[in-house]
């Protein structure tokens, strides 16, 4: 009985998609391809791993036995390819980043021409998620390092600082909400702010600057962007909590909006680049938490857009 570190690999990404054609696509191969690896794999091991039912698939038991041991089998030779690629220079190969929907949209634009330029060989996979998945994606081997707010509540993960990221509240520059500039959080009219869908962290972080306990006086509206959000602002729905790194893009692209600052002292996220303690990719981390302080530093000097 020999199974290859390739169908190990197939096998977990359909552990994770239940669903053929899913796994097939995460793993850059056709269905039938991953289909004929799974049935080779059975064989090898004499036990049928999943079944189908109604269209989805499911774990049998043996599957859900072995499992761990293949995801621990992954994880070593992850490790092992960690450690050999350092040999060949600063990030090489594939590197796969996850980053959160508040900051991706604003930092990507501007980090990959720069990594392209100064890593030419790097090949760069990107994943935006909210934070609780790409921490879990993380821990389980499929991402190799997380952009995202600060703390992240899972051990065993390393989190070196980026950037701070301030709020600012943006508001309809014809609408009917008068705001003071410098504004204190406690002037922000709780039943006309809007915020993101329940999962992102921003919510959260919205929550904890203005409503302090007072949730039942929020709009009861959940977008699932920051545009989508910004554009319900613009149209004089309400108010929102805006990170300053998306403040040069938002205001670009969308015009009626009025970018109002906070007074002292300035409520804030801190962005930090998420790794495994394990990992051995210590110095290709180490560039890319420089690379994206590099890119994100202009993005966050928005004193002439703010009111």
């Amino acid at each position: 009985m020999k199974l290859t570190l390739k169908q190990m690999h197939y096998f977990d990404a359909l552990a994770r998609a239940l669903h053929f054609g899913k796994a097939a696509a995460s793993v850059n191969i056709s269905q039938p391809a991953l289909s004929a690896q799974i049935i080779d794999m059975e064989a090898r091991l004499e036990r049928k791993l999943v079944e189908r039912r109604h269209g989805k698939v499911v774990l049998t038991e043996a599957g859900q036995r072995i499992l761990p041991h293949i995801r621990r089998i992954l994880r070593d030779a992850q490790a092992l390819e960690e450690m050999l690629s350092q040999d060949r220079g600063l990030l090489v190969g594939q590197l796969k980043l996850g980053m959160i929907p508040t900051v991706a949209p604003y930092l990507l634009p501007k980090l990959i021409p720069h990594l392209q330029a100064h890593y030419p060989k790097l090949q760069l996979k990107v994943r935006e998620a909210i934070t609780d998945t790409l921490a879990r994606e993380l821990l389980d081997g499929t991402l190799d390092a997380v952009v995202a707010a600060a703390p992240i509540g899972e051990a065993g993960l390393h989190a070196e600082p980026l950037f701070r990221d301030r709020f600012f509240i943006a508001s309809a520059t014809a609408g009917t909400d008068i705001l003071h500039s410098p504004l204190t959080e406690d002037q922000v009219a709780l039943d006309r702010l809007l915020l993101l869908d329940e999962g992102h962290c921003l919510r959260d972080q919205a929550l904890t600057v203005c409503a302090k306990g007072n949730e039942r006086r929020l709009v009861n509206f959940g977008a699932t962007s920051m545009t989508t959000l910004l554009q319900m602002v613009a149209s004089g729905m309400g108010l929102t909590l805006l990170p300053e790194i998306a403040i040069r893009a938002e205001t670009g692209k969308l015009r009626g909006l009025t970018i109002t600052p906070f007074a002292d002292p300035i409520p804030h996220r801190d962005i930090a680049l998420f790794w495994r303690q394990s990992s051995k990719r210590l110095p290709d981390f180490g560039a890319l938490a420089e690379s994206v302080k590099a890119v994100a530093e202009p993005l966050l000097q928005t004193e002439d857009l703010a009111a």
